[in-house]
Parts: structure tokens; C-alpha cells; sequence
């Protein structure tokens, strides 16, 4: 991989995995698109993955200092703040869920990874963020996160193995229908990507240590840190969009760029 294929994934994943609208999908269509030139591409994805949970990480990091004083001042016996050790079992019991199907399932799903599907769930997920919007018109946000509330987000969460549908917009989309803010929602996402994204890069990661195959990290490592300067970027735009408009901006180009995959995925396949 060159410079040039490196910068053009980096930014993919550092914009798009911090927006409603599927990274994954997006890497999948820029490789489809430009013939981009991979020797090592489970190097690249796995720093990806890393470089975009560190971004969350460093933008969150006095929440995610506050959640581990809280373990440990909870581990010791001391005082803690209620809404901390509830953010943090929330957390710990909406991972559970995708690990738990990732791990079993994920040759069926790395399977599904084609132009077609893509863009079917990119449509899907918009429908499922119209839904949210509707919803959340109707019946405004009401009460406080609990871990019960972050076990189903979890559960939202797992959609996102299907890919084009969006990590991101499912778990948000998820949170406000089980009666969380935009807002609330969306950061509650961001946290809950971090243990995904860093065991997914991770995993990944330890793969190809293990392998045999030369890896270029130069490249590699100019994508992981444009994607993580980008990354911390795009967290602030998202929740910029989310506090002060709707998901619905997300719902258009998501349902644009769909019919377009769509279009383009029937006529190579005719």
C-alpha cells in the first residue's frame, strides 16, 4: 500500500466511523471504487480500529478517568458516584451482546460484505433512524440511563455486524427509543464503541503478529494517525449535529448514497 491509498483510508474510517452512516461499509466501497492496492489490509484495519478507539478515548477522557476512579474506588469498598457506576455497568453489559455474536457468527457476517447488501442496509438504517426521529417526536425522553437500558443498546449494537448498517446510528438510534436524549444517546455510543473497536484492532492486530506475513507499517501508521486526528474532528461535528439538529441530515445521505449502491450493484451484476 502507498501513501496515497493510506491518507484516502484513513480518512474514510477517521469521518465516517464517527457519523450514523457505516465506516465499515464506506472502507469496503472505497477499496471497490479505486482498486486501492493492499498487501496487508488486516494491519490496516486492526491500527484503524485502534487509532479510532484511541480518538474516543482522548476526546472522552475525564468521563472515561471518572468511570475508572469509580471501579476502583467501588473495588475498595468507598463511596461512589451513583450515575458513574451506572454509566459503567451500562457500558460493561452493552458490550456483552456483539462480542457475544461477533465471536460466533462473524465468518456469516464478513460473508454478507458486498456492494448489494451494503446498500440495502444503508437503506434499512435509514428507515431505522426515521423511525427513531418519529418516535422521539412523539414521545419525548423521559428518566435517567440504567444498566437494563444499556444491555438493549448492546442489543441494537449487534445490528451493526451487518454491514452497511452502522454501529453508530443503531446504538444512538437504539438509545432514543429506549428513551435516552439525542445527545445522551449519542455520547452513551461513543463510549460503548471503545471496548468493540479496541478488542476488534486488537484482535486483529494480535492475528497478524502472529502470522507470517511482512507488514509495511510506515503506510499503516500515516493512515492510524490521520484517522485519529480526524477522528477526534468528527466526534465534536457529530455531537455539534446531533445537539443542535436531529439524525435526520444522516437519513438523507444515507438514503442517497443507498440507491446509488443499489443502482450500481444491480447493473455490474446484469
Amino acid at each position: 500500500m502507498d501513501n496515497f491509498s493510506a491518507i484516502i483510508l484513513g480518512i474514510i474510517q477517521g469521518f465516517f466511523e464517527f457519523l450514523p452512516v457505516s465506516s465499515s461499509g464506506h472502507l469496503i466501497l472505497v477499496r471497490e471504487f479505486l482498486n486501492l492496492d493492499e498487501d496487508n489490509r488486516l494491519a490496516i484495519d486492526a491500527i484503524l480500529h485502534l487509532a479510532s478507539s484511541l480518538a474516543i478515548v482522548v476526546y472522552f477522557r475525564r468521563e472515561i478517568l471518572a468511570l475508572i476512579q469509580t471501579l476502583l474506588r467501588k473495588a475498595g469498598r468507598l463511596p461512589v458516584n451513583e450515575k458513574d457506576w451506572t454509566l459503567l455497568l451500562a457500558l460493561v453489559s452493552g458490550t456483552v451482546p456483539a462480542v457475544v455474536l461477533g465471536i460466533l457468527f462473524e465468518s456469516f457476517f464478513d460473508g454478507l460484505a458486498t456492494m448489494l447488501v451494503i446498500g440495502i442496509m444503508l437503506f434499512v438504517g435509514s428507515l431505522f433512524l426515521m423511525f427513531a426521529e418519529w418516535r422521539y417526536f412523539l414521545k419525548p425522553p423521559q428518566g435517567q440511563l440504567t444498566i437494563k437500558q444499556g444491555f438493549k443498546v448492546g442489543l441494537f449494537q449487534a445490528l451493526a455486524l451487518i454491514p452497511g448498517f452502522s454501529r453508530l446510528g443503531a446504538t444512538t438510534a437504539g438509545g432514543m427509543l429506549l428513551g435516552m436524549t439525542r445527545l445522551e444517546a449519542a455520547r452513551f455510543s461513543l463510549l460503548l464503541a471503545v471496548p468493540i473497536t479496541f478488542g476488534l484492532g486488537a484482535k486483529k492486530l494480535l492475528e497478524l503478529i502472529t502470522g507470517s506475513s511482512v507488514v509495511a507499517w510506515g503506510p499503516i501508521l500515516l493512515s492510524s494517525a490521520v484517522c485519529f486526528l480526524l477522528g477526534l474532528v468528527t466526534i465534536r461535528l457529530f455531537l455539534f449535529i446531533i445537539k443542535k439538529y436531529s439524525l435526520w441530515p444522516f437519513v438523507w445521505y444515507r438514503i442517497v448514497l443507498s440507491l446509488i449502491i443499489i443502482y450500481y450493484a444491480v447493473l455490474v451484476a446484469v
